[in-house]
């Protein structure tokens, strides 16, 4: 059974030094129409999944095919990079970024999304990875145009050395993260995820009772939620997934500010952050009612389930699913709404 939080916030939110997050996505649309890759994911009707937890239905957004890049992440940094190149003011955005270098870390899609959007707009990207992360997805980013460098053995590692060469060369940090002092580019990430948000909600037949979002340092859900809280109101209940390992969301929400976790290394590896982002945590604890935590076998168990409904995916990916076979109560009459937000690695 997931551990379960309420939110005492909710409404409210905390008293935080932040901003939050973006509930327009109509520029990201404008942006989204001239490119040629673009198209909008299927929202698929799951009534055996329905039946077999025991609610009146789930309906899953289903992002393994977001533009070529497997992951509704390549919504988020390459828009980021296509509104700093709509912002110089150039006609030719194929070459308006030319000389301009973006930095990151990535434990995943992140950083296909920074090496997607640098290669469209002239610009160069340099992606820092960990030593656990696996050589293929180097090899991916390198495919695409991206110089990728190693540091350290978490994504926080990755994470310092990436902040220390945009300092030390004058580049261009673009995290999916923010903190006191960084947000402008995060926040930016998070309004391309609005992408998502919008179609579902046009895909939807009805509006949902239950909403299920997992989270690392928490962007895709702090922008779903913020959507989900101006079109439908306080009705749905948001709730927010979190690995056991990696509690960051649920453990700030209990604390009433911003909390770095401890926790070994998670198989789910894309929300294996231990420290939230603060835009996403402010916007969070006034959007959600609900953060749970879920173990690595509920994550893994899952896995074989959905595969068998056509859901292959990875422990991240599947992991708002995964807190629903682990036995997260709903009731009969709830209308449940999750993402699939990957495909199975190396697909």
């Amino acid at each position: 059974m997931p551990d379960i939080t309420s939110n005492p916030w909710r409404g409210r939110g905390l008293d935080l030094d932040a901003e939050f997050p973006c509930d327009n996505p109509q520029h990201v649309r404008k942006l989204l129409a001239q490119c040629p890759v673009h198209s909008p994911t299927p929202l698929l009707d799951m009534p055996a999944l329905a039946e077999q937890v025991g609610v009146a239905s789930v309906v899953v957004k289903d992002e393994r095919t977001r533009k070529g890049l497997g992951s509704f992440k390549a919504l988020g940094a390459a828009y980021a990079i296509a509104r700093e190149a709509e912002l110089t003011g150039l006609t030719d955005l194929k070459t308006a970024l030319n000389g301009r270098t973006f930095v990151t870390a990535s434990a995943g899609n992140h950083g296909l999304s920074v090496a997607a959007g640098a290669q469209i707009f002239g610009a160069d990207a340099v992606i820092y990875l960990a030593e656990t992360v696996p050589a293929a997805f180097a090899d991916r980013l390198q495919a695409m145009g991206a110089r990728v460098m190693r540091a350290g053995a978490t994504y926080e590692d990755s994470m310092e050395a990436a902040e220390a060469a945009a300092a030390a060369k004058g580049w261009t940090l673009l995290s999916d993260s923010s903190w006191p002092g960084y947000s402008a580019l995060p926040l930016r990430v998070m309004e391309g995820y609005l992408q998502l948000a919008a179609e579902a909600a046009e895909q939807m037949p009805k509006p949902p009772t239950h909403i299920l979002l997992q989270a690392g340092v928490g962007g895709l859900a702090a922008a779903v939620a913020a959507y989900s809280r101006k079109i439908w109101g306080d009705a749905p209940e948001i709730i927010v997934v979190e690995p056991s390992a990696a509690p960051a969301l649920q453990a700030s929400i209990a604390a009433g500010k911003v909390v770095e976790t401890q926790g070994p290394v998670s198989s789910m590896g894309r929300l294996d952050c231990k420290t939230p982002s603060l835009i996403a945590l402010n916007g969070l604890a006034r959007d959600a009612d609900l953060f749970v935590t879920i173990s690595e076998d509920e994550a893994n168990h899952a896995l074989p389930i959905l595969a068998g409904l056509g859901l292959d995916t990875t422990p991240s990916g599947g992991a708002g699913l995964a807190a629903l076979l682990a036995g997260l109560p709903l009731g009969p009459d709830a209308r449940v709404w999750a993402i699939l937000s990957e495909g199975p690695e190396g697909g």
